[in-house]
């Protein structure tokens, strides 16, 4: 039992290892460049859409789409918003209404305009949306859109977060805006650590999972309709596959010892996870269905938390104390090529791999100090850039999809374990969850 709870510990967080021989460098022009932060974000004005009727109901949802998509916008990373206050006293709804001068020059200085209205029309939200180049007059807008749902508050959020992926993706160069993506992390405070779902800015969080036992390390397929994860329902800790679309768990077989740390391979058909099934905890590979099991590893030390590069699919990093410490490992997906990535002391551990498969975000601590940072490697280069300063432990760092965010845990805010988001370069951290304790954030595809 002694042996089982160590790897637990293992499960949530690799520990102290020894004293730095260097310590990971900080340099943000390569790292811009190389995610697309590089580039000059668009000048945007995101006036208020109004209400084309006095009808509360509609008035309310107007407001609440109003504030989600300045939201949105405001954190998608690509853009500057142009604050309020500068804006002309005139808000046109339609292309015909735009005063180009006036948006363009000074104070405003915009280069694009979102501009529109809202309406209640057989008892749905319809929201007309356009977006124009002020700087060009006469030209069509960039985007005119019409947006349809219900009256309702969970519609308004949606129609904003609809549009801003819309904005995003022609402002962004085509990548889509995250604003409809999902995260699922594990919460306790229900009193047991169960799988929960939010979606990206924290809202609409709730339970996947009621065994009343410890739920841990959730994994997104890549077509975000099943959850891996490890579960202690059964008094063992075994992979559990659950399926969002029937909310049943799926078939995968049970293996002795402990097994957790599931990692869909990018075209849904593998997953690779830790078992000490022959004894130490070693990663293996299976078909989703657990068919065709190979291991990987063989070293008589604790191998854990494997993930595949999004890009190719033909790479694993991992972790392993094979060396002494937790350090972060990459191999082929047959298990031959390995390769040590970081080569610092410290811990490394939480490799999370970029979408574009350029780069690994990763937690790393200082022994005899306690804190934990977030950091993102070059994988080729090895330049590393560190992304939180000393604000509490900060582990657990998970992409998002746009490769633009990352979501992380950090105990900056109280000293509990709470889910928070922040731009890729470090920038704009944003706290998600504030119930109970919260840890294992993975965002959805």
């Amino acid at each position: 039992m002694l042996v089982k709870k160590n790897w637990v510990n293992w499960i949530v967080f690799i520990s102290v290892g020894v004293s730095l021989s260097a310590r990971p460098g900080y340099s943000q022009g390569w790292f811009k460049t190389g995610i697309n932060l590089g580039q000059t974000a668009v000048r945007i004005a995101v006036p208020d859409f109004p209400p084309q009727s006095a009808n509360q109901q509609l008035v309310s949802l107007t407001q609440t789409f109003n504030k989600v998509l300045w939201d949105d916008l405001a954190f998608s990373g690509i853009l500057e918003m142009v604050s309020k206050s500068y804006y002309p006293l005139t808000t046109p709804q339609t292309p015909q209404q735009v005063n180009f001068n006036a948006w363009s020059s000074a104070p405003v200085s915009a280069q694009m305009l979102v501009l529109g209205s809202t309406a209640a029309i057989n008892n749905q939200m319809v929201v007309t949306a356009y977006l124009q180049d002020v700087r060009s007059p006469g030209s069509p807008p960039a985007l005119a859109k019409r947006y349809v749902a219900d009256l309702n508050q969970g519609s308004a959020r949606a129609i904003a977060h609809h549009l801003a992926n819309d904005i995003i993706k022609l402002l962004g160069g085509g990548i889509p805006g995250i604003n409809l993506t999902k995260i699922a992390f594990v919460s306790n405070r229900t009193g047991y650590p169960e799988i929960w779902m939010m979606d990206y800015d924290g809202h609409n969080q709730h339970p996947i999972t009621n065994y009343h036992s410890l739920c841990t390390t959730p994994r997104w397929s890549p077509d975000d309709e099943k959850l891996a994860f490890t579960s202690y329902a059964s008094g063992n800790p075994e992979i559990y596959i659950y399926s969002l679309l029937t909310n049943h768990r799926l078939p995968f077989p049970t293996y002795r010892g402990l097994n957790t740390t599931p990692a869909w391979s990018p075209d849904g058909k593998k997953i690779a996870f830790c078992s000490s099934m022959g004894g130490d905890p070693e990663i293996y590979v299976s078909h989703a269905d657990g068919a065709d099991l190979k291991q990987l590893t063989f070293a008589p030390k604790v191998n854990i938390s494997p993930v595949w590069n999004p890009k190719t699919g033909k790479e694993i990093a991992f972790v392993s104390d094979r060396s002494g410490t937790p350090q972060i490992y990459i191999m082929s997906s047959d298990g031959t090529n390995l390769r040590r990535l970081i080569t610092y002391g410290g811990d490394a551990n939480g490799p999370s791999w970029s979408p574009n498969g350029l780069f690994i975000a990763f937690s790393w601590g200082e022994v005899g100090t306690g804190a934990y940072d977030i950091y993102v490697i070059n994988i080729s280069t090895g330049q590393i850039i560190q992304l939180t300063h000393g604000e509490g432990r900060n582990t657990h760092p998970s992409w998002a999809p746009d490769g633009r965010h990352i979501v992380f845990v950090s105990t900056r805010n109280g000293g509990h374990r709470q889910i928070w988001t922040m731009l890729a370069n470090g920038h704009g951290a944003r706290q998600l969850t504030f119930k109970g304790g919260n840890w294992n954030p993975n965002w959805s595809n």
